[in-house]
């Protein structure tokens, strides 16, 4: 399995950039995708959640509002559009799928534990 992550880059405050992440080498079919984040020397924290079919999608209340998750499941790519954005959005943004599974809380997705597979990561730069 490869996830391939695009679309990072430098942006200047209030701007948007798309990520892209885009996964090969399996069925995906029941997987979930999410986006995280981590800034230097900072852990790696939750940004978006999709579910396989999008019928679940969660964000992390700092970026609620500015940014969307999607996806494409014809390429088996999701997207991260993101808007708004400020300084402190600067952070290496990686995509992970987590496979289909039971799960004992509600609150899953938002740990790096419950990925299977990750992408190299892309940087983002936001300039003030």
């Amino acid at each position: 399995v490869q996830l391939q992550a695009s679309g990072g880059g430098l942006v200047q405050a209030g701007g948007s950039l798309r990520l892209s992440c885009a996964a090969s080498g399996r069925s995906f079919s029941g997987d979930a995708t999410g986006w995280f984040r981590q800034a230097p020397g900072k852990e790696r924290e939750f940004v978006a959640y999709r579910s396989w079919n999008g019928g679940y999608i969660y964000y992390a209340d700092s970026v609620k509002g500015r940014f969307t998750i999607s996806g494409d499941r014809a390429k088996n790519t999701v997207y991260l559009q993101m808007g708004s954005l400020k300084p402190e959005d600067t952070a290496i943004y990686y995509c992970a799928l987590a496979r289909a599974r039971p799960r004992t809380f509600a609150t899953w997705y938002k740990g790096v534990d419950a990925y299977d597979y990750w992408g190299q990561g892309t940087q983002v730069t936001v300039s003030s």
